[in-house]
């Protein structure tokens, strides 16, 4: 497509260079609040010609560029091949309260996201995104963070060409969608943050992590594996 723009109508060789450049995402966890975030943001960036998502509902969202496929995360080889594209942005992930046991969330946040990062890159989908969590350690004690750290060595051996590991701090995820309990949280954190305190957990808004996973997936990838943590994805420009 490339050259025959060049050599057979040249004046609009930089159009079709750009053409050439546009890009496939694809989204697990699109539902959620940073992958619902995400989706939105990724149908209005011109940079990306198609938007994937792979989810249990699908989203109330009617758009020309987003492609739905309904799946059951269960049963990933009956359509493991739809996983084509550029990248892959991972931000599935659960609660206990929600999954209902410990089991049932580490399936969900281990064993479902790295099935399908798997899969990707056998497909040959050149890069991961994976939402992680502040604190991940595949050593600790505490179940949370050693199933985010989990997750993340696991998926640091597949043969991707760039992946990206995000560890953002305390999420905000806006009024409408947190509970009381986050609500409070996140008013003492700003409290603490603006006397110096516990700047480390400075709450990140699920808009603006969005819009840095973007960010990774159009800028030039140096090493095959980099892990931001908090501080480093507040200072990304």
């Amino acid at each position: 497509m490339w050259i025959f723009c060049w050599l057979i109508i040249p004046n609009i060789g930089l159009i079709c260079s750009y053409i050439q450049e546009m890009k496939k995402a694809l989204i697990i966890g699109a539902t959620g609040a940073t992958g619902s975030e995400l989706t939105k943001q990724l149908l209005d960036d011109n940079f990306f010609e198609q938007i994937h998502v792979f989810v249990r509902t699908p989203p109330e969202i009617n758009h020309p560029k987003l492609v739905v496929h309904k799946v059951d995360f269960d049963h990933i080889d009956a359509w493991k091949e739809n996983l084509t594209g550029n990248v892959l942005f991972s931000a599935m992930g659960s609660t206990l309260k929600s999954a209902g046991s410990k089991k049932a969330q580490y399936k969900i946040d281990v064993t479902y996201q790295f099935e399908v990062a798997k899969a990707a890159a056998e497909n040959k989908v050149d890069q991961l995104i994976l939402v992680s969590s502040v604190g991940a350690n595949q050593n600790s004690i505490a179940f949370y963070p050693k199933i985010k750290g989990l997750v993340e060595e696991k998926v640091k051996q597949l043969k991707f060409k760039c992946i990206y590991i995000l560890r953002p701090p305390f999420l905000d995820r806006g009024n409408e969608k947190m509970r009381d309990v986050e609500r409070i949280s996140i008013s003492i954190l700003n409290k603490l943050n603006k006397i110096g305190l516990m700047r480390s957990q400075k709450p990140m808004s699920t808009s603006f992590l969005a819009s840095k996973m973007i960010f990774l997936a159009q800028k030039k990838c140096n090493k095959k594996s980099t892990t931001l943590e908090a501080k480093a994805l507040f200072e990304l420009r």
